[in-house]
């Protein structure tokens, strides 16, 4: 289902490119195996990417030894696949519980445990890419067949070595996937420019939406930044400690909470922003204005079409 963009967002390729990433996720979500949600279905294909990649890349070398995969921390996947660390822990007992992940040694620092996937979670990845693929043609089926080209030809430029030539080689033209790639580069170097400044993308968001808006009920913000209930609340809760959001009653119906910046914010808002714009303009360096342009226009019609 198509979600409403607020206006301050719409000319934001990492926003759009996040809902794009939500949305493919939500549309393929009954076709994964039962009992593993999206964020499992995520975390899954990033490790057993990475476990592919790597032996890819080992086996073209002299030394493949030093380029052997390595299991991922169970803090660099969540950063990866863009959730929290509480979610993270979640989804690692539960694939663990499943068989479709182990825990191993962290060769890094012997005393800590990363994961890395088995035989069976490779091949559920496998399924789960056969099943979704009717239903991600059909987020695009609106677009023509240029579009999609052009769609695909963007994102490859702005997923750059995340949609590598590999073991995915064949889905270069898979407007999912390339989302998904695309979102996974975006989205951890967001993380690491704005870190200094105590915010995360979705907080940056939720303060740029608040900045527009003026105070507004939780559940309008997460409407407009396409979020679930408890989604927002966390957020909330996570800028209410930072001191950036006060939680206060409206007046008018005493029932509702109303999000207000606090008297930091703004100041916090701008420092962000202009972070935010000098990353983005170097992670799509590869693209010309116009190019960037087309990208956003489809991407905001590929969130907004019904």
């Amino acid at each position: 289902m198509s979600q409403p963009i607020h206006p301050a967002l719409a000319d934001s390729p990492g926003h759009l490119m996040w809902r794009a990433a939500a949305r493919v996720s939500a549309a393929t979500e009954e076709e994964q195996r039962a009992g593993v949600d999206p964020h499992a279905v995520a975390a899954l294909r990033v490790l057993t990417e990475r476990v592919a990649g790597g032996a890819t890349r080992g086996a073209g070398g002299a030394a493949s030894d030093a380029a052997a995969p390595e299991p991922c921390s169970q803090q660099e996947l969540a950063d990866t696949v863009g959730i929290s660390r509480t979610t993270m822990t979640r989804v690692a007992a539960a694939l663990v519980e499943q068989g479709l992940v182990e825990r191993v040694r962290n060769p890094h620092d012997r005393r800590s445990y990363a994961l890395t996937p088995t035989d069976a979670g490779a091949h559920a990845v496998r399924v789960w890419g056969e099943r979704a693929e009717p239903v991600q043609e059909a987020l695009v089926a609106t677009f023509t067949a240029q579009e999609r080209r052009d769609l695909a030809g963007l994102l490859r430029l702005v997923a750059q070595d995340e949609a590598a030539d590999g073991p995915d080689a064949p889905r270069a033209e898979d407007i999912g996937f390339l989302i998904g790639r695309a979102h996974t580069r975006l989205h951890r170097h967001a993380l690491a420019a704005l870190a200094p400044l105590d915010l995360e993308p979705r907080l940056f968001g939720t303060l740029t939406v608040l900045a527009a808006t003026g105070p507004v009920a939780q559940a309008e913000v997460a409407r407009l930044l396409g979020l679930s209930g408890a989604s927002i609340v966390q957020i909330a809760d996570d800028l209410e400690e930072r001191g950036l959001v006060e939680r206060r009653r409206d007046p008018a119906d005493r029932r509702t909470q109303l999000l207000h910046l606090s008297a930091q914010a703004p100041a916090r808002i701008e420092a962000a922003r202009t972070v935010a714009v000098s990353t983005m303009s170097g992670l799509l360096a590869a693209l010309s204005p116009d190019e960037v342009d087309r990208l956003v226009a489809l991407l905001l019609r590929f969130v907004t079409t019904p």
